[in-house]
């Protein structure tokens, strides 16, 4: 089976099963049964239903959940160093591993006469940061149902702590693209962050953006809340490529 997923993979384009069996010199027999095993198993896919395989979605999310932070820093921390500059505002980049949705990795402003602010790193409450929001909206029903029927910590008088208000909140966000944090873990700071995609595996990372309130402001965070959707998809890239490369 490992033979047939590389001789998949190094091929670069869909491919038959005629030509898997020419490659690895299998068996016909025995090569039809693994590739319909790998099928089942979603670790190979038959996108266009034309008899033609390529990398299944489940085994780039394996590779990706190997993938280590520092693999991933490595991937993205250019394009949030140039943002950083470009904004001139304090970028993050947040994780979804274990059901905890954990910052990762930070780049600040290079002026030196700009205030800014450095939100740490670590996991983050999933119903009151931007960075949480931006991924539980895009989950899966049973997981947002997960995040809803749980502990919703009040932080400050402006965390929302009820169903009602999240779900208006979650359907919000999928309508505009990405979530913001008005003051809801800390008084004078908010954030704006945008869902990381990977292929069709989903929103397993976020892209943010923090800073004083006296900055960010309802209209401030909405405008650079567009332009972490563009940067969202450049890291999305980034981030597949490294894995494509290394898978």
């Amino acid at each position: 089976m490992i033979n047939l997923l590389e001789t998949i993979a190094v091929a670069g384009r869909p491919v038959t099963v005629a030509e898997v069996q020419r490659a690895t010199s299998l068996p016909k027999p025995t090569c039809y049964r693994l590739i319909q095993s790998l099928v089942e198993q979603r670790l190979i896919n038959e996108p266009f239903n034309d008899g033609k395989y390529v990398i299944g979605e489940r085994l780039i999310r394996i590779a990706l959940l190997g993938k280590s932070d520092v693999d991933v820093r490595r991937c993205a921390a250019p394009l949030m160093r140039a943002a950083a500059t470009n904004f001139n505002e304090t970028v993050f980049l947040a994780r979804f591993r274990d059901s905890k949705v954990e910052i990762i990795h930070v780049e600040t402003p290079d002026d030196p006469s700009r205030a800014f602010i450095h939100p740490g790193l670590g996991v983050r409450p999933m119903h009151a940061c931007s960075c949480s929001k931006a991924i539980a909206a895009f989950a899966e029903p049973a997981f947002q149902e997960t995040i809803l029927s749980g502990s919703l910590k009040e932080y400050t008088e402006l965390t929302k702590t009820s169903e009602a208000e999240l779900r208006r909140e979650f359907e919000g966000i999928v309508k505009r693209g990405f979530a913001d944090c008005d003051q809801e873990i800390d008084i004078g700071i908010s954030s704006v962050a945008a869902p990381v995609s990977i292929g069709n595996i989903g929103a397993t990372f976020s892209i943010g953006a923090v800073g004083p309130i006296r900055r960010f402001g309802t209209e401030y965070r909405m405008e650079i809340g567009e332009k972490l959707k563009v940067l969202s998809e450049k890291v999305s890239g980034a981030i597949q490529l490294c894995n494509v490369a290394e898978v």
